[in-house]
């Protein structure tokens, strides 16, 4: 079996790292704004900063936009005409390493800002074309108490473990990243540094630009779905108990069994629905928002993780982005863990398993 798997208690003791919760109460009322260098190896043990040298311009492939009239930023057709040109990847320091593979605090470029991230290297010979990788957008976790080194270790682990570089941003305003953390629903920022990651990646020498996945739990999820309909450089997808349900559904169905609920005065959705009109009179305006009214374009695979008991996302979210990209004839698989939590903790081998294998069918 291709992965490898701890025991029992030593995945709980590093899952009580990596506990995060969504935050929807935190949303604004009105909230869119609008030379040749040496390159360490992969066990090279630089202690330095050091950026690692970006070979050819391997730059983002994003699909075409729709033609959708284009009003607020986090538009799916507005990110879709944006530049993602990435950067060259800088080593800050080198980590304690893993059981099978090298760990580094790296930094990139996004919009200007410096980010900062987790990155993985395997140790051992690099394939032909370079090692797979995949993106980690982690979950909602407050960007004061974020911090880069300190959650989702378990989880980082497996992957990395079983060969692949693993490149976790921080997100800006997170940590010590630079930049204004505005929220990941209502702004397109997260999205976008996600997006600067895939092409900093695609250009690090030790990475195999045409096998990337991405990996999204919670808010993660909501970002590794606009991600995907945005590029096709991402080939596959795992979403955990994602926020992945169309606009406005993802506010006013947010609580225990998705009940429809009415936006009250002072709410983010009202206000929208003020500016722009019902879902009902402007679908149009709604669906443009949505990555769900884009499943068309999407160009891979995604495999859904979800508790039927989640104390946080409702698993009517994942029910809902499984059924339409059924109904786009998309290839999906939607895995259901009742009695778990947020973090499917008492399934964590089991989906760690599946996640694992979905990527390298993929990608391997």
């Amino acid at each position: 079996m291709k992965a490898q798997f701890y025991g029992f208690a030593l995945l709980i003791l590093l899952m009580m790292k990596s506990c995060e919760s969504t935050d929807p109460s935190s949303l604004p009322n009105r909230p869119f704004g609008s030379s040749s260098i040496s390159v360490p190896s992969s066990s090279s043990n630089t202690s330095s900063t050091s950026p690692l040298y970006s070979f050819g311009t391997t730059s983002l492939q994003v699909i075409p936009p729709s033609g959708a009239t284009i009003s607020e930023p986090i538009q799916i057709d507005a990110l879709r005409g944006r530049d993602y040109p990435g950067s060259d990847i800088t080593i800050e320091s080198v980590l304690d390493p893993g059981v099978n593979y090298s760990r580094y605090y790296v930094s990139y470029l996004s919009d200007g800002l410096k980010i900062y991230a987790l990155m993985t290297i395997p140790n051992g010979p690099k394939p032909s074309t370079g090692w797979p990788v995949i993106i980690f957008n982690h979950g909602y976790i407050p960007p004061t108490v974020y911090r880069t080194t300190g959650r989702y270790i378990a989880y980082v682990d497996q992957i990395a473990s079983n060969g692949y570089i693993v490149f976790k941003s921080d997100y800006r305003g997170h940590d010590r990243s630079e930049g204004t953390p505005r929220g990941g629903y209502t702004q397109p920022d997260y999205t976008i540094d996600v997006l600067n990651a895939v092409a900093s990646v695609k250009k690090y020498p030790d990475a195999d630009p045409n096998r990337i996945g991405m990996w999204g739990h919670s808010m993660g999820g909501y970002i590794t779905l606009r991600a995907m309909v945005i590029t096709s450089d991402i080939k596959v997808g795992v979403i955990w108990g994602g926020v992945v349900a169309p606009y406005p559904d993802l506010f006013t169905r947010w609580n225990a069994g998705a009940r429809q609920t009415t936006p009250g005065p002072g709410s983010w959705v009202y206000s929208m629905q003020r500016a722009y009109g019902t879902v009902q009179n402007n679908a149009q305006f709604w669906n443009s928002i949505s990555a769900n009214d884009y499943l068309h374009d999407l160009r891979a695979a995604i495999q859904l993780h979800h508790s039927t008991t989640d104390e946080e996302v409702p698993v009517e979210y994942s029910q809902m982005l499984y059924d339409e990209m059924l109904a786009a004839n998309k290839t999906v698989e939607l895995y259901t863990y009742p009695g778990d939590n947020h973090n499917i903790s008492r399934n964590f081998s089991l989906a760690m398993q599946r996640s694992v294998e979905f990527f390298d069918k993929y990608l391997k």
